[in-house]
C-alpha cells in the first residue's frame, strides 16, 4: 500500500496533523458512545470528518487502536480535572465533599465518557489492559483521597479503617449510576435522576453519604 500523502511544509503538517487527529477523536468518541465498539464503523467516522478511512488508519492503525485512543483521551480529561483539584486549604470534611462534587460534575458533563466505560466493561476492559498509557496514568484523585483520609483520621473525624480505593468506588458508583441508568430508572420509577430541579439535592446527598460513612462508628468484631 502506498504511503499517505501529507503537506510538504513541516509546520503546516504538524498543525494539520494535530487538528485532524483531534477531529477524528471527537467524532470517534461520539460514534463509539452511540453504537458501541462492535457497532461503530470507521467508514462512518471518516464520512463525518474532513478526512478518509485511509488517513484514520494512518494515524491510529485500526479500529481497535482508535477505540483505545478514544478511551485514553477520555480518561485523560478526568485525570486533568483531578490534578487541578485544590483542597489543601479545606478541613477534611469539606475537602472530601469537594472531591465528591468534582466527580459528580464531571460525570454529568460527560455522558459519552459513561457510555464508553460501560462499553469497555462489556469487553472486559481489554483495551485498557493493553494500553501502556492508561497503565501509567494512575489517578491523582486517589492520592488526594489518601491525604484527606489521613488528615481526617489523625484529627479523629474519620474512622481509621476507611480505604481510599473503596471510597473512590463509592463516589464513582453513585455518579456513574445517575447518568448511566437515567433512562431505565426513569422508566421503572418515574424519576429523572438528571432532572435539573433535583441536581443540587443529589449533589448534596452524595457528599452527605460519603461523610456519614467516614464518620460512622463501625460495629466491633
Amino acid at each position: 500500500m502506498t504511503s499517505v500523502e501529507e503537506p510538504a511544509r513541516p509546520g503546516v503538517r504538524v498543525r494539520d496533523g494535530a487538528r485532524t487527529k483531534a477531529e477524528i477523536l471527537d467524532v470517534a468518541t461520539q460514534e463509539f458512545a452511540r453504537a458501541g465498539f462492535d457497532g461503530a464503523r470507521v467508514d462512518e467516522i471518516a464520512a463525518r470528518t474532513r478526512t478518509t478511512k485511509r488517513m484514520i488508519y494512518y494515524y491510529f492503525g485500526g479500529k481497535e487502536q482508535l477505540f483505545t485512543a478514544v478511551l485514553e483521551r477520555a480518561y485523560g480529561v478526568v485525570r486533568e480535572a483531578e490534578q487541578q483539584l485544590d483542597v489543601e486549604h479545606l478541613d477534611p470534611v469539606a475537602a472530601i465533599r469537594r472531591l465528591a462534587e468534582l466527580t459528580f460534575d464531571h460525570h454529568e458533563r460527560h455522558p459519552d465518557f459513561i457510555r464508553l466505560v460501560s462499553i469497555e466493561n462489556i469487553h472486559d476492559a481489554e483495551h485498557i489492559a493493553a494500553s501502556e498509557k492508561l497503565g501509567r496514568i494512575g489517578s491523582p484523585a486517589l492520592e488526594v483521597i489518601r491525604r484527606i483520609l489521613a488528615a481526617g483520621q489523625e484529627s479523629g473525624l474519620f474512622t481509621a479503617d476507611a480505604d481510599a480505593v473503596d471510597l473512590h468506588a463509592m463516589i464513582s458508583s453513585f455518579c456513574f449510576f445517575r447518568v448511566a441508568n437515567r433512562h431505565t430508572f426513569g422508566a421503572l420509577f418515574g424519576r429523572d435522576l438528571v432532572d435539573p430541579a433535583r441536581r443540587e439535592r443529589y449533589r448534596t446527598m452524595l457528599g452527605d453519604m460519603v461523610i456519614a460513612y467516614l464518620t460512622a462508628e463501625r460495629a466491633g468484631g
